[in-house]
């Protein structure tokens, strides 16, 4: 399971990357939506702030 972190700097970069879309901007940060997320990893792989991490 991913989670973004504070360190989100709300680029946006990860959303573009998610094959299914489950990531949105929420009020001060991306969010995932954990039951739509296939945890393949791309959004990790391409943020810029290493605000997301893997539980």
């Amino acid at each position: 399971m991913y989670f973004i972190t504070d360190a989100c700097i709300s680029c946006g970069v990860c959303a573009d990357e998610c094959p299914v879309e489950c990531i949105s901007e929420g009020d001060d940060k991306y969010v995932i939506d954990q039951d739509s997320c296939i945890e393949c990893g791309a959004c990790q792989a391409a943020c810029p702030s290493d605000a997301i991490e893997e539980r």
